[in-house]
């Protein structure tokens, strides 16, 4: 009798519940059969689309052009989300998909021309320098209490997003809403590194524990000791490293996403040192104005951390990489470590963990015939350069970024579509999908404390204190498309033989400081970076400014190998 009536209850609860709205049918079958787990009630999420359904009513039959790069967070809104959307709101979104360059390039077409290519980008946070120069993209903060008002959804909640720090200029202002986002960080063999036969060789020959390596010597020595001394693990043969080095667009975002910063070029401060930037670039605190890249101005793009972390790129690819990755690209390279045969990487995305949980029938041998990882994630090991206090990696923050070249009512179709996909109702489940995490209400939502230890760390890192070390390309980059591609054109020359690593590095800091002149004159001229744009310093000679307040002097670049336990690294995070 106690069961019948609790089941008569629960049919009526169900009964009052059920949409009395139009288009709440469409919601609820959402929210029932794809929006779960949430960190919403079912009620709450039903009142997050309701709010939705009435906003996107003047923009019903309205179809609106959006533009990404593409990872599995990306597909997933652009074959699942916008037909829920369109379902829900009436809106039709095309959600196109290219590589991470050709929306930049996109981006900054539009940015030249103000004529209107799509209606919104998710466009990286290192454009923050940019878009608050230049004053081309929308100023959120202002646009959500004004003109966007009737569009922003009341249940956003901005705090909840980890990366807005990214995303918010020098004024104090958000310019970007992040979408999702990534870290670089240390990816090992665990498995490998565990076997007592392996432990004890590698201590023997090096003199400590092989463990997560705390710094670049302990990495090198892994990677020597599983390319030449280990060789074969199971009948395969092995590497101690894994990287890329075609010349390409992409080999320049694997320099600035914080490659100098790591080898510990840059000064102390987050998210990206004052005066100097992970760029190398020189801007004064309270200053709004970059002052140069070379040393003779003050900078550390050509200094001595600078040119040693291009060094170690370059030998430990030839030296300790499987064969041919000197020619892989960003999006070949990554993947490249579910065959099995690299025990570590210092520069792994974590964009690519969907990957590398992939069952062991879809071809992934890192992991075990249960799917758990043979793999663990870590922070990333620091150069000698480095100082307590520096940022340590790069966080890859993709976000939503409006044009004012976009006509006003497209604008704000496409706001909605962009609260939508980041949106309560919708982000653990999102999350799941794509492992890109922008909500801290997300990162620990319950779920993923279970999932946990099916991600090799992933979870742990993000709820970690350390996630702050981690930050995308800061205020000092004056203009991030004028200035990125001259990166991967002189560190292609070092990949190919043609210039040495210090040649490279003054050729890449003198173009970089004449690309900020032509900024500069455009700037007293016509205020086109809002006053903000480069002031250079004179040229000195570099002396006076090495070790003085400028780039690091030379130090030691070989100390002593020191590595850490990954259970005790895990326990540091949990204690916080």
């Amino acid at each position: 009798m106690r069961k019948r009536l609790l089941a008569a209850v629960s049919a009526v609860a169900l009964v009052v519940t059920a949409p009395a709205f139009a288009g709440g049918d469409d919601a609820k079958k959402w929210i029932d059969n794809e929006f779960q787990p949430s960190t919403l009630t079912k009620d709450q999420q039903l009142r997050e689309l309701k709010w939705f359904i009435e906003a996107a009513k003047p923009f019903k039959g309205l179809t609106i052009n959006v533009l990404s790069e593409t990872i599995p967070t990306h597909e997933y809104e652009s074959k699942v989300l916008t037909k829920a959307f369109e379902e829900i709101t009436g809106i039709k979104v095309n959600h196109q998909l290219l590589g991470e360059g050709e929306v930049v390039q996109a981006v900054q077409t539009q940015m030249q021309t103000k004529r209107n290519l799509y209606d919104a980008y998710i466009n990286d946070s290192d454009l923050i320098g940019t878009h608050s120069r230049l004053q081309l993209a929308i100023n959120l903060t202002d646009w959500m209490k004004g003109v966007g008002k009737d569009v922003t959804n009341p249940m956003l909640d901005i705090k909840d997003f980890i990366g807005k720090s990214f995303t918010t200029g020098p004024d104090g202002k958000l310019y970007q809403l992040p979408d999702q986002q990534f870290a670089n960080l240390y990816w090992f063999r665990k498995d490998w590194f565990d076997r007592p036969d392996l432990k004890a060789k590698f201590k023997k020959m090096y003199g400590y524990d092989l463990g997560v390596p705390v710094n670049w010597s302990a990495y090198e020595d892994i990677a020597e000791f599983f390319s030449v001394h280990v060789k074969e693990i199971d009948g395969v043969r092995v590497y101690g490293h894994m990287d890329y080095g075609k010349r390409a667009p992409d080999l320049g975002w694997r320099m600035t996403d914080a490659w100098l910063s790591m080898a510990g070029e840059g000064s102390k401060g987050l998210p990206n040192g004052r005066p100097i930037d992970e760029w190398g670039i020189r801007m004064e605190p309270g200053s709004c104005n970059p002052a140069g890249a070379s040393v003779s101005r003050g900078g550390g793009t050509n200094g001595p951390a600078a040119v040693y972390a291009i060094r170690k790129w370059d030998e430990w690819l030839r030296k300790y990489a499987p064969p041919g990755a000197a020619d892989y690209d960003f999006y070949q390279s990554l993947p490249a470590l579910s065959q099995g045969n690299v025990a570590q990487q210092i520069f792994w995305y974590t964009a690519f963990t969907a990957s590398m949980v992939a069952p062991k029938s879809a071809g992934n041998n890192t992991v075990d015939k249960d799917g758990k990882p043979l793999w663990r994630m870590a922070p990333s090991p620091h150069g000698p350069y480095w100082v307590k206090g520096q940022k340590l990696g790069y966080q890859d923050a993709g976000s939503w970024t409006l044009f004012k070249s976009t006509p006003v009512d497209r604008r704000k179709a496409a706001w909605l579509y962009a609260q939508f996909v980041v949106s309560k109702t919708v982000d653990v489940k999102k999350s799941h999908v794509g492992l890109t995490f922008v909500r801290d209400s997300t990162v620990r939502h319950a779920s993923f404390t279970k999932r946990a230890p099916k991600l090799g760390g992933l979870v742990e890192f993000y709820r970690s204190p350390d996630r702050v070390n981690w930050t995308p390309t800061g205020v000092n980059v004056p203009d991030y498309p004028k200035l990125a591609q001259l990166w991967w054109q002189n560190i292609g020359d070092v990949n190919s033989g043609t210039f040495t690593p210090q040649q490279a590095m003054d050729r890449l800091a003198k173009e970089m400081d004449q690309v900020m002149a032509r900024m500069q004159k455009a700037d007293e001229r016509a205020k086109i970076y809002g006053g903000c744009g480069p002031r250079l310093n004179a040229e000195k000679d570099p002396k006076e400014w090495i070790g003085k307040g400028g780039a690091k002097a030379k130090v030691n670049e070989k100390p002593k190998g020191e590595t850490v336990s990954y259970d005790e690294l895990v326990k540091r995070w949990k204690e916080g």
